[in-house]
């Protein structure tokens, strides 16, 4: 038996519109949404009366997806600290390929986004950042050049 491939990855948000503006404004498509709730939802996470909602984002390729949850029942457990540095354990961020650097960062400061340090130059192929986006997770932008 073989992996067949990486479906998709999945971000708790508290504010789900706003999510979904900020990775359409991105660049990535709306596929869907749906309430998800029932004893198929809970035995799958493992909690008890799930009800949620979430947005299926797809980059423009149509490989990558990004599922976005929001909790309506049990209560959203909060992760301290609010906004973890780069280096806490766990799911460090999403990187996205992007044209455009700047105009990408611009767009995305318009939803909130906040650039953690700076955009960087690695040697003479990429043009890199991180940003601060919905629900404090960290967006990798870069940029190819040369």
């Amino acid at each position: 038996m073989t992996l067949q491939r990486m479906d998709n990855v999945a971000i708790v948000v508290d504010d789900l519109d706003a999510a979904v503006a900020f990775f359409t404004e991105l660049g990535m498509e709306l596929e869907g949404k749906a309430q998800i709730e029932g004893l198929y939802a809970d035995r799958t996470v493992g909690l008890d009366g799930v009800r949620s909602d979430i947005a299926m984002m797809r980059t423009p390729d149509g490989h990558s997806k990004l599922e976005l949850t929001k909790y309506h029942t049990p209560a959203v457990s909060d992760a301290e600290p609010r906004n973890p540095p780069p280096n806490t354990l766990g799911l460090h961020r999403v990187m996205f390929a992007v044209d455009d650097i700047d105009d990408t960062i611009t767009r995305l400061r318009a939803h909130g986004a906040e650039l953690l340090g700076e955009v960087a130059q690695y040697e003479n192929t990429f043009r890199l950042c991180n940003l601060r986006g919905p629900a404090g997770i960290i967006v990798a932008l870069a940029e190819r050049i040369g």
